[in-house]
Formats: C-alpha cells, sequence, structure tokens
C-alpha cells in the first residue's frame, strides 16, 4: 500500500519535472497492481476518520510520476456527494478537444505533491474530451466537466513535468479571475 511517505513534493526530487515516458501493452502486472493501489489510497485519503487516524492529505488524483515512476498513467477517484466514488484508470492520455470557456478552483487547486498552500488561480477549461487507455489496452474517449476536468488537466499537466504553481501568473496570481467562473 501507498504510503504519504511514498508521495513525492515539490523539495525532494526533479523528477516531477521529466516527461514522462508512454505505457506499452500488455500491462506489466506491477503496474497493474499498482494502479490499484493508488485508486486505493486516493479512496481512503478522502475518508476523514482513516486520513486524521493516519496523518494523511486528502487527495483524488494521483499520477505515476508523483511516486517517481516515469510512466504515463494517473488515477482519479472523485468522492460524490451521495459517498459513492467515480474512478478512472488513465493511460497515455491526450486530450484531443476543449471548451473555450475557462474555470478555476474557488479554494485554489491542491495538489499531494506540492504540501504549500499556493495564491492564485489556475485556468483551467471547464470540459475536455481525452482519449487514454484502460490497463488492457483498449482505447477510450471521455468527455469530463467541471471538477473531474480539472483532476485531469493536473493529472496530465503532471505527466507533462509541470506543476499547478506553474500555471498561476506570478505578477498577478489573480489575473483575468472576471473572465473565468469559479466551481
Amino acid at each position: 500500500m501507498i504510503k504519504e511517505c511514498d508521495i513525492l513534493d515539490e523539495r525532494k526530487s526533479k523528477i516531477l519535472r521529466q516527461i514522462s515516458k508512454e505505457i506499452t501493452f500488455p500491462m506489466s502486472e506491477e503496474d497493474k497492481l499498482l494502479i490499484n493501489d493508488m485508486v486505493m489510497y486516493l479512496r481512503l485519503s478522502q475518508d476523514e476518520e482513516y486520513s486524521k487516524r493516519n496523518n494523511v492529505r486528502a487527495g483524488m488524483g494521483m499520477a505515476a510520476i508523483q511516486l517517481g515512476i516515469d510512466k504515463r498513467f494517473f488515477v482519479i477517484s472523485y468522492k460524490n456527494d451521495d459517498g459513492t466514488f467515480e474512478e478512472y484508470k488513465v493511460i497515455n492520455p491526450k486530450i484531443v478537444s476543449n471548451s473555450v470557456e475557462l474555470i478555476y478552483v474557488e479554494e485554489g487547486e491542491g495538489c499531494l505533491s506540492v504540501n504549500r498552500y499556493v495564491e492564485g488561480i489556475v485556468p483551467r477549461y471547464a470540459r475536455v474530451t481525452v482519449e487514454y487507455y484502460d490497463e488492457d489496452g483498449n482505447k477510450i474517449t471521455k468527455r469530463v466537466r467541471e471538477e473531474i476536468a480539472v483532476a485531469f488537466q493536473h493529472e496530465i499537466d503532471h505527466l507533462n513535468g509541470i506543476l499547478f504553481p506553474d500555471k498561476i501568473d506570478k505578477k498577478d496570481p489573480f489575473k483575468d479571475k472576471d473572465k473565468m467562473r469559479s466551481i
């Protein structure tokens, strides 16, 4: 099982700035197990009692590169209001289209690899269509919106060596806020 100390943070490693390598299929059993561990970690991290007891920060997305593994995959585990989870295991993703509308996370984006609050807004597309593969090499095309769209863009950035603070304007952290919608 993944532990908080397994997650690299910005201060610990330059690997977060590397562009992750494409996965070839068939996918290794080791990588499939890791993907499932990543999903379980995220699911548990969103359980308030578990996260308090184990001093774990809640997360809804994680890229392999955040664990020091230079491979092009990530997972998302989004807890719905009814307690169910929307989960995605995303391998070799590409954004194929996006909305014109921009959004930002009102309380600010967070990241398991950036262990501090970063002031400012991160412009994201409100909707994106992503092509990716599942663990068995089946191609999937998925249109995602709002919080899930932000998570996909955030994790794809990780695969390209980009951290969310890179997307915040250094001179004007709230630049063009009035031209975007908050979520």
